[in-house]
Parts: structure tokens; C-alpha cells; sequence
């Protein structure tokens, strides 16, 4: 088979841990050497492939060199590889060997086909953006990272509420006592948000959500806002302040309470290829029992 869409060299990244990767990263090599694609696997998935020594390479040199990527895992394996790979404006694929699988959306016993018909550029795409972060000290950057899901600040002693204090653009929004607050992509509106009661929103839609955690004001609800803005965080004493920022699952130094965060949309989205009959709505139903009941 000829691939048709333009992919000739693929990336193959796996999560190393996961249940049968072994086994499904040494069949998906085989098969896309089948279809006439070459092949370079992520250096630490590389022991995982059996029968043969393949090429490998960083997560670096397979965004300079692939056209696409193929990651093997779960969600969190697929956004490490987006945000490594985003720069480099490679589409991604995933195979889901996790358990909610959200971004991973096909199954290993499907994967030949649907790879079949990605080669054959039968297939949807996606561009779904990230936020970029970063803390200010004393008029420097001391952390700056970017998150598919969301930036989250969060208290980091565990008897002290933290006072955070939110600008939209410069404009005053509120004060909050609470444990923390969640500034999600509408990716991540599915994940840490909607444990905060955050609401779901369409993967494409321009939107952020800011939702507290565990605020201490009953009125303090999450609200959602254009992708364009600029949040801006500071904070005010407290008897014992401590404070962190996680980008996705990447931590920054303790904050210090003058240091500033400033979160904004990130100009690179990152490229998702879905199987055609892709349905995120379908998924939620599946994966998070949403409105279950009555079905056309």
C-alpha cells in the first residue's frame, strides 16, 4: 500500500509502563514498515520493540525529521509528546492503552485499519490550542511552560488557604480565598476542571475556564472566557502563604508571594488525527456515563 496523504516517516512513542507496550509498539513497527513508512521510535520506547534494533531518536529529532506521530499509551503519554512536538507542527495519532482515553482514541485491536486509512488521508483533524505560562520574580521569569490541559495554581501547605487575586486583561475580575485555581484549555475541560465543576466545553471552541478549587465564598463560581485573554494571578498575604504552578504535570519552584503568573493561549496549537466517525460527544457518553439514558 502507497501511503497517499503525504506521511512517509513516522514517529512511534510509547508510554513505557503501560500494560502490553511491548507487544503493541513492536506490531505497530512492523505494520507501518509493511505499509512503506519509515520508522523512528522515541529512544526510551526503542528497548520495547522486539525482533529488530530500530531507528530511534530524541523526542527533538523525531519532530525535525517525521510527518506524523503515532503515541502509544494514554492521555497523559499524548500530551508529553504534543507539547514536545507541537513546535514542529506534526499531526498526532493515539492509540489508547490507558483507561479514559480522551485524546487516545483508538483501540490497539482497531489500529490497523484506522492506520490504513490515515495513510490513505481518510481521516479528520483537529487544532486544538495550549496555554502558555509563566512567573514573574522581581521583573524575571523564573518558570515558564506551556499545558495542553490547564495551569494550575495551587496551595502547598495543606492547613492554609491561599488568597489569589485574578486580572482579565489587565482588568480586576476577583479576590479568592480558596485551595487553588484551574485555568483550563476547552482539552482540558474534561480533566482536573470538571472535578472543580467546571463545565465541558467543545475541544475547538476559543474559550478558557477559570474554576476555583475548594473556594471558601459560595459565590465564587467558575466563569469562562474568551482564548484571546491574558490571565494575570498575584496573591495577598496570608498567615502562612505557599503556592506552586503545574502546567499539566509539570511543577514550578514554590512562589513566592510577589511572584506574578501570567497565562496566556500559546500562537502553535497542536494536531490531532481522528479516525472519520470521530464523535467527541459519543465519548463523553462512553467514557464519563454523560447523559446516559434516552438515544436517538
Amino acid at each position: 500500500m502507497t501511503a497517499l496523504a503525504g506521511f512517509r516517516v513516522a514517529a512511534l512513542i510509547g508510554k513505557p509502563d503501560a500494560g502490553r507496550i511491548a507487544e503493541t509498539l513492536t506490531e505497530l513497527h512492523a505494520l507501518l514498515i509493511r505499509r512503506g513508512i519509515r520508522v523512528i521510535v522515541d529512544a526510551d520506547s526503542a528497548p520495547f520493540i522486539h525482533g529488530v534494533v530500530p531507528d530511534r531518536g530524541s523526542l527533538r529529532e523525531l519532530g525535525q525529521r517525521c510527518d506524523f506521530a503515532v503515541v502509544v499509551g494514554g492521555d497523559g503519554t499524548l500530551l508529553a509528546a504534543a507539547r514536545a512536538l507541537a513546535e514542529y507542527d506534526i499531526p498526532l495519532i493515539g492509540v489508547n492503552l490507558g483507561r479514559l482515553g480522551f485524546l487516545v482514541d483508538i483501540s490497539p485491536a482497531d489500529v490497523a485499519t484506522h492506520l490504513d486509512a490515515v495513510l490513505q488521508g481518510r481521516f479528520l483533524e483537529e487544532e486544538r490550542f495550549m496555554l502558555g505560562a509563566r512567573v514573574m520574580r522581581h521583573g524575571q521569569v523564573i518558570f515558564q511552560q506551556t499545558a495542553i490541559n490547564d495551569v494550575v495554581i495551587h496551595r502547598s501547605h495543606a492547613t492554609s488557604m491561599i488568597e489569589i487575586v485574578t486580572h482579565i486583561d489587565g482588568l480586576f475580575l476577583n479576590s479568592q480565598r480558596s485551595d487553588g485555581l484551574i485555568v483550563s484549555t476547552p482539552t482540558g475541560s474534561t480533566a482536573y476542571a470538571l472535578s472543580a465543576g467546571g463545565p465541558i466545553l467543545s475541544p475547538t471552541l476559543p474559550a478558557i475556564v477559570l474554576a476555583p478549587i475548594n473556594p471558601h465564598a459560595l459565590t465564587n463560581r467558575p466563569i469562562v472566557i474568551d482564548s484571546r485573554s491574558t490571565v494575570g494571578i498575584s496573591f495577598r498575604p496570608g498567615k502562612l502563604f505557599g503556592a506552586q504552578v503545574v502546567c499539566d504535570n509539570i511543577s514550578s519552584p514554590g512562589l513566592d508571594i510577589d511572584d506574578t503568573v501570567e497565562i496566556r493561549r500559546e500562537a502553535k496549537p497542536f494536531r490531532l488525527l481522528h479516525p472519520l466517525g470521530y464523535d467527541f460527544f459519543e465519548i463523553l457518553r462512553v467514557k464519563l456515563n454523560w447523559s446516559s439514558g434516552y438515544r436517538i
